[in-house]
C-alpha cells in the first residue's frame, strides 16, 4: 500500500520546482507493464508538456486536480486552441476525462500544482509518440515564446 498524503504532494512540487523540466512524476503502479498506469504529477509554472495524442496507441486520459490551478487545452488537429478548461482542486472543473485521439496539453497555472493521471498500460517506451507538428520541440529556443502564448490564453479574461 502506497499512502498519499499532503506531505507527498509537497516533496514532489519541491522536486518539480528543482527539475529543470519543472515537472515530477511519481509512479503509483509498481510495473510498467500494468494494464492500468496510475501516477501523480507535479508540475510548475514553465513546465512545457508538449500537445500530443493518443491514436496510434490508442489511449483515453484521466485527469484528477489534487493541489493548484492547471488548464488543459485542446487542439484541433491544424493547431487552433478547440477549448480550455481550468481544473483544479478547489475549481468549479477538478478533473477532466480525455477521450482517445484528442490533441491536448495542461499548462500549469500556479506553484505547487499536482495532478493525478490515470490510463491503460502498458507503458511503452518504444511506442509511436504523436506529438502535435505545429507544436515545438521540448527544450528548443520556441519553447517559450509558445508556453507563454498558451498560458497568455489562459490567462485572458
Amino acid at each position: 500500500m502506497k499512502i498519499l498524503d499532503s506531505a507527498l504532494l509537497t516533496r514532489l512540487s519541491q522536486l518539480a520546482a528543482a527539475s529543470s523540466r519543472l515537472r515530477q512524476n511519481y509512479n503509483l503502479h509498481d510495473s510498467l507493464e500494468e494494464s492500468c498506469q496510475r501516477l501523480l504529477i507535479a508540475m510548475e509554472p514553465g513546465s512545457y508538456i508538449r500537445p500530443h495524442r493518443h491514436l496510434l496507441e490508442p489511449k483515453p486520459e484521466c485527469l484528477i486536480g489534487l493541489r493548484g490551478r492547471m488548464a488543459l487545452v485542446t487542439f484541433e488537429d491544424e493547431g487552433a486552441v478547440e477549448q480550455l478548461r481550468i481544473f483544479g482542486h478547489g475549481e468549479p472543473i477538478f478533473g477532466l476525462d480525455i477521450p482517445v485521439g484528442v490533441w491536448h496539453t495542461v499548462v500549469c497555472l500556479e506553484t505547487g500544482s499536482v495532478f493525478f493521471e490515470t490510463k491503460p498500460g502498458p507503458y511503452r517506451s518504444d511506442a509511436p509518440r504523436e506529438f502535435a507538428p505545429w507544436t515545438p520541440e521540448e527544450g528548443s529556443p520556441e519553447v517559450g515564446p509558445y508556453l507563454q502564448r498558451l498560458f497568455d490564453r489562459v490567462s485572458a479574461p
